[in-house]
């Protein structure tokens, strides 16, 4: 076998691989005569037909088939020898195909950059550091209490935190619009769900009361039509009441199936959930910095055929986020072009976190994989099943020992990197969209 290896462009190689005809005849013969024992032809008694007619009949396509596994073949013995890593399949070109001669092929591909990580220390961090409070933990006590919350027919006026029935019809220049009509339409004030001015212009309000809103809809409201129009919506108010939080007591508690039906216990279970959903964002708030950084200080060459592969694996998640109440074949196909910068940094910081692991020689700390399956295990009401599955399935085990490979190579980034601890409040990493208002 004769080989060169040429760079066309980047990452990409070509390899011009020459077999000699000698082998390729010789797999060809053996194949023949092994046809000629098994196929039936008319006018000759099974397996006694000449081999000059089997070579007639089947003669191409068994060459085709013997060029083809040796074209794959010898791809895979010149890359080793070459000490070449393709990063997807290659693409083969063979020259014109012809009995007794040499057999030349073209595979081109590209090969996995050579990764160098750099700078580590110039990786900044900033770590919240954050302890539940009894204040938070009142908050999210009475947020479940407002999930379990009835509602009261409510006499006097509306206020925010209220909720009122009411019958509207929308119009633009005299003119009622489509979509600008209901009938009974319970709303929540105060949640900001409808167009700037309508429910503040409820507030106040009171059963039975006949009013009229005067609104403009916003220039990005999603209806074209209706973009930046002046509208007004005759209301009918016919019904105004007040929610009624469950109070904060034994009973309240045993609606969440805890062993012990207590406001202690259930104080226990919620601290718990917190601390857990506050350990894992907290995590991910440093690892996006840590992410960030090694982007920002490392340079990498990515190859096309491992960006590819991530567009589509991004394209899918897209389409079930979006298709999870749509018929998939009314799905319009998603560009790639809205996911390949994602696609090429997810490429790159694999790369990267990859040569963290391998110059660092980093290996999968098993206790921490099972710290892992505990923690995602804890959110069940039967955890120690959940460990059972998890260590019963080889490819779940398999993916979790992964994310624990990760976060280790994660915190190797980190033991080098300028970590700045600051002093943050619950409610701003967990819901800092609502801090922000």
């Amino acid at each position: 076998m004769q080989v060169s290896v040429e760079t066309t462009q980047g990452l990409e190689r070509r390899l011009t691989i020459t077999v000699p005809a000698e082998a390729i005849q010789s797999e060809v013969k053996n194949r023949l005569r092994d046809l000629a024992r098994r196929q039936r032809i008319d006018g000759f008694r099974p397996g006694k037909a000449p081999i000059s007619i089997i070579q007639k009949r089947y003669g191409q396509a068994v060459l085709q088939e013997v060029a083809s596994e040796q074209m794959q073949r010898h791809f895979y013995e010149a890359i080793v020898a070459e000490k070449l890593t393709p990063a997807g399949s290659p693409s083969f070109a063979p020259e014109a195909l012809e009995d007794g001669k040499d057999l030349q092929f073209a595979a081109t591909f590209e090969v996995y950059p050579e990764v160098e990580v750099q700078a580590l220390d110039k990786v900044e961090i900033s770590k919240p550091v954050v302890e539940i409070s009894d204040k938070d933990l009142d908050k999210m006590l009475d947020t479940l209490r407002k999930q379990h919350a009835s509602w009261a027919e409510k006499k006097g006026k509306a206020a925010k935190k209220d909720r009122i029935t009411m019958d509207f019809v929308g119009s633009i220049d005299g003119e009622e619009f489509e979509g600008g009509k209901a009938t009974d339409f319970a709303l929540e004030l105060g949640q900001g769900k409808m167009i700037p001015g309508f429910e503040d212009g409820l507030i106040g309000k009171k059963a039975g009361e006949e009013t009229t809103l005067d609104v403009t809809f916003p220039d990005d409201y999603h209806a074209e039509n209706l973009k930046g129009k002046a509208a007004s919506f005759a209301v009918t108010v016919k019904l105004v009441e007040k929610q009624v939080l469950p109070e904060l007591n034994d009973e309240f508690a045993a609606l969440f199936g805890l062993a012990e039906a207590t406001v202690d216990a259930l104080k226990v279970e919620v601290r718990k959930n917190m601390e857990r959903e506050l350990k894992q964002t907290v995590r991910g708030k440093v690892k996006e910095q840590v992410i960030k950084g090694l982007l920002a200080n490392n340079e990498v060459d990515v190859p096309s055929s491992l960006v590819a592969g991530e567009v589509e694996v991004l394209r899918k998640q897209a389409m079930q986020r979006f298709g999870k109440n749509m018929d998939p074949s009314q799905l319009p196909e998603l560009p790639a072009s809205l996911f390949e910068e994602q696609a090429k940094d997810r490429v790159k910081v694999g790369l990267l976190l990859g040569e963290i692991i391998k110059v660092n020689e980093l290996k999968v700390d098993e206790k921490r994989v099972q710290e892992l399956i505990e923690d995602v295990a804890s959110a069940y009401e039967d955890p120690q099943e959940v460990v059972q599955y998890y260590n019963s399935n080889q490819e779940m085990l398999q993916s979790m020992r992964n994310v624990a490979l990760e976060d280790q190579a994660i915190e190797f980034v980190l033991s080098k990197a300028t970590v700045t601890e600051e002093a943050a409040k619950f409610d701003d990493i967990m819901n800092p969209q609502q801090a922000a208002n």
